[in-house]
C-alpha cells in the first residue's frame, strides 16, 4: 500500500466523523490495551451498524489493510490492540450495541456484540434473569465470546462457551459476508457446531456481530463466607465436601492469599480485616439459589450448620457476611496489587486437586532462583484457575531486565504445563502477548490444524495479530 491517505479517505467517507477517528488523541484510548498492547493505528473505525461494518471489511480487504476487532478493550493479552506500524484499522464494535430480544420462557437473550455485560444484565433483571459471567471488568459481548471469558462463578455456570447458543459473524473471505449462526436451540445435532470456531479464537476467524445466549434465573437467596482452612492442602477436601453437600448451590470457591488480602486492607482503608491475624490463605465461598428463602429452605442456616461441623478438621475460622461486603475484598485485589510494585501476572490453570502442590513448588522455585519476588496470588480454585501474580518491589526492578522476567515466566509456565499438565492461559486467551507461549506449549499437531483453519477463514491474514502456527 503506497499511499495510506487514499483508503483512509474512503473509510472516513463511509463512516463519517463519528465513525472514523483519526486524530491521535481520539485514537489513543483504543490503541493501548488494558495490560498489554500499545500500538498505533491508521484509524479507529466505529461503524454504526452491521452493514457499515461489512462494507468496511470489504474496503479493507480490497486494500489489504489489516483489521483488529475490538470490543470494550478490557482484554489482557493484547489481542484487541494494533501493532506499531500505523497501518492497522481498529474495528470498534462499541456503537453496534443493544438487546435485540429476551425470551423469558426459553431463557434466551439475543444482543449485539457491542453490548456491555452490565447493560445486558440490567435488561435481564426486569425478567429476573442474569448472564452470570462474573468479571472485574465490564466487557462487551463480542469480546467475551472472542476471549471465551470465565470468571469467578464458572464452577456453577461454566464459561462463555457453555452459555452461547448461537452467534452471527462477519467473514473476511468472502469480505464482509454475514454468517448467520443465530441458533436459539439447546439441542441441534445437525453437523459441526461452527459457532465454536469463533468462540475463544480472539477474532482470528471472523468478527462477531451478535450473540444468542442462554441465561439463568437471578438468585433469590445467597449465603457467603470467608473461610480459613486448616491447611492449603485441606482446601481440596473442603471443596469436595462442599460439592457433596451443596452441589446444586455452590456458585463460587475463590482463593485469596495472605499477601493479596493484606494489599486490599492496606490500600482500601474502608475495608475491615475479616480475620486478626490474617491466615495464610482464605476462601470466599458462595452458595446461591433461585428458590426463595423459607422456613423449610434457608441457605444461610444450612451453610452455617455445615461450617460449624467442619471446624477443627477442615476449617480454623470463618466469617459469614453480606455478599457485597465479602465480594468487595475479592474484586479489589487486582487494583490493590498494582500499587505494590511492578506486577508480573500469570493466568494459570492446573487440575484443582493439584493446586496446592503447584503453589508450594512455584513459591519454592521463586525463593530459590528469584529471591525478593513477592507472591500475591488469588483466583478460581473451584475450577483450577490461579492468578499467580508476582510483584517486584521497587528496589528489585533494576535487577530484573526483560530477559530475566522472561526466564522467570518460562520456569513458572514449564512447571504448570509440563509437570502439572496445566495451561499457560486459563481464561485470558492467546493474543500477541501469549503467542510465544502458545507456540512453546501447544502440541504441533493442534497448531497445524488451527493454522489450516485460519488459512481458510483468513487466507490473506487480515484479521488481528494472533497466528495459530504454520499451515504447512
Amino acid at each position: 500500500m503506497s499511499d495510506i491517505s487514499i483508503p483512509l479517505k474512503h473509510i472516513s467517507d463511509l463512516l463519517g466523523p463519528q465513525g472514523c477517528l483519526i486524530a491521535p488523541d481520539q485514537r489513543q484510548p483504543y490503541e493501548k490495551g488494558a495490560r498489554y498492547g500499545d500500538g498505533q493505528s491508521l484509524c479507529i473505525a466505529r461503524p454504526a451498524n452491521i452493514e457499515e461494518a461489512a462494507e468496511l471489511m470489504r474496503l479493507c480487504a480490497s486494500e489489504k489493510i489489516r483489521i483488529v476487532a475490538q470490543g470494550a478493550n478490557t482484554g489482557l493479552v493484547g489481542a484487541a490492540s494494533p501493532d506499531r506500524s500505523g497501518h492497522d484499522v481498529v474495528l470498534s464494535m462499541e456503537r453496534i450495541k443493544g438487546v435485540i430480544d429476551i425470551d423469558p420462557v426459553d431463557r434466551v437473550v439475543q444482543a449485539y456484540a457491542g453490548t456491555r455485560l452490565s447493560d445486558l444484565n440490567q435488561a435481564l433483571k426486569q425478567h429476573e434473569l442474569q448472564f452470570p459471567i462474573d468479571l472485574a471488568a465490564d466487557p462487551s459481548l463480542g469480546g467475551m465470546l472472542a476471549a471465551n471469558t470465565g470468571g469467578a462463578r464458572l464452577i456453577r455456570y461454566g464459561d462463555v462457551r457453555h452459555n452461547v447458543l448461537g452467534l452471527e459473524a462477519l467473514l473476511i473471505d468472502p469480505p464482509g459476508q454475514r454468517l448467520d449462526l443465530t441458533n436459539r436451540l439447546r439441542k441441534n445435532n445437525t453437523g459441526p457446531d461452527w459457532k465454536q470456531c469463533f468462540i475463544g479464537s480472539g477474532g482470528a476467524y471472523g468478527v462477531i456481530t451478535q450473540a444468542v445466549l442462554q441465561v439463568h434465573p437471578l438468585p433469590q437467596q445467597t449465603a457467603t463466607a470467608l473461610v480459613a482452612p486448616a491447611s492449603l492442602q485441606a482446601a481440596a477436601l473442603l471443596l469436595r465436601d462442599l460439592e457433596r453437600n451443596f452441589s446444586d448451590f455452590l456458585s463460587a470457591f475463590e482463593g485469596i492469599s495472605q499477601n493479596a488480602m493484606q494489599s486490599v486492607l492496606q490500600h482500601i482503608p474502608s475495608i475491615q480485616a475479616p480475620f486478626e491475624p490474617l491466615p495464610p490463605y482464605t476462601f470466599l465461598i458462595e452458595l446461591s439459589s433461585a428458590r426463595p428463602r423459607s422456613a423449610d429452605f434457608d441457605l444461610e442456616k444450612l451453610f452455617g450448620a455445615w461450617l460449624e461441623a467442619c471446624f477443627g478438621d477442615l476449617i480454623l475460622d470463618a466469617v459469614i457476611d453480606k455478599p457485597e461486603v465479602l465480594w468487595r475484598i475479592r474484586h479489589a485485589i487486582t487494583d490493590s496489587v498494582r500499587q505494590e510494585g511492578k506486577v508480573i501476572a500469570f493466568d494459570i490453570a492446573v487440575p484443582r486437586s493439584k493446586l496446592a502442590l503447584f503453589r508450594d513448588e512455584a513459591v519454592a522455585l521463586l525463593e530459590r532462583s528469584y529471591p525478593g519476588v513477592k507472591v500475591f496470588d488469588f483466583g478460581h480454585w473451584g475450577d483450577g484457575g490461579l492468578h499467580f501474580n508476582l510483584v517486584l518491589p521497587q528496589q528489585l526492578v533494576a535487577d530484573f531486565p526483560p530477559q530475566r522476567i522472561h526466564a522467570l515466566r518460562q520456569e513458572i509456565y514449564d512447571l504448570a504445563v509440563h509437570k502439572y499438565h496445566g495451561s499457560f492461559s486459563a481464561e485470558h486467551g492467546v493474543g500477541p502477548f501469549n503467542q510465544q507461549f502458545y507456540e512453546r506449549y501447544t502440541v504441533p499437531e493442534s497448531q497445524a490444524l488451527a493454522a489450516r483453519m485460519q488459512s481458510v477463514f483468513d487466507p490473506a491474514q487480515l484479521l488481528g495479530l494472533t497466528r495459530f502456527g504454520s499451515a504447512s
